[in-house]
């Protein structure tokens, strides 16, 4: 009898938003998560952002705090501000491709595929660490936007890529 596999779904907030956004695609994450689910063992869904200050009211807490309650392991940060020395501009970062990152060499030896919801090349390295573990590795991205939310290098560094706007249909909010 064969098992199903292994697997655990990595979700970049941001990336996967932005690129969600451009697509103009409305995601039920429950969906999501059932999609997979239905396919391989998820044993766990990892959910990536950096949060806003902790006054501000802002619909990411919303969703921060229905995923908790719905089967996602949240990891998060608070945004921090920098002021340009130069020019004077305020800028916000928040950036988790650390956590995301140590996230998945972590659970490495305990899954058989791993599914990163980003587009982002900088991933690059960790796909190849995490390949020589005996890992399969699914970039869930789009080619389809403009921009192009997903790295060609990643791409092709990915041992598959699912376009999400081929498969969004499964995991639409009505």
């Amino acid at each position: 009898m064969h098992l199903p596999e292994r697997s655990a779904l990595f979700i970049d907030g941001s990336n996967f938003h932005a690129t969600t956004k451009l697509l103009n695609l409305d995601i039920d994450y429950l969906r999501l998560l059932d999609f997979f689910k239905q396919k391989e063992r998820v044993t766990r869904a990892y959910y990536y952002t950096a949060l806003p200050d902790p006054s501000e009211q802002s619909h990411l807490r919303k969703l921060i705090d229905f995923l908790d309650y719905n089967g996602y392991t949240i990891v998060s940060k608070q945004t921090r501000e920098y002021v340009n020395q130069l020019t004077g501009e305020k800028r916000t970062k928040g950036n988790m491709d650390m956590e995301l990152a140590l996230d998945m060499l972590k659970l490495s030896p305990y899954i058989d595929h791993a599914y990163l919801f980003s587009g982002d090349g900088d991933f690059c390295r960790l796909l190849e660490e995490v390949q020589d573990r005996g890992v399969r590795v699914t970039v869930v991205s789009s080619m389809r936007t403009q921009p192009n939310m997903v790295s060609d290098a990643l791409r092709r560094k990915a041992d598959h890529f699912l376009e999400l706007d081929d498969i969004f249909a499964e995991f639409e909010r009505e």
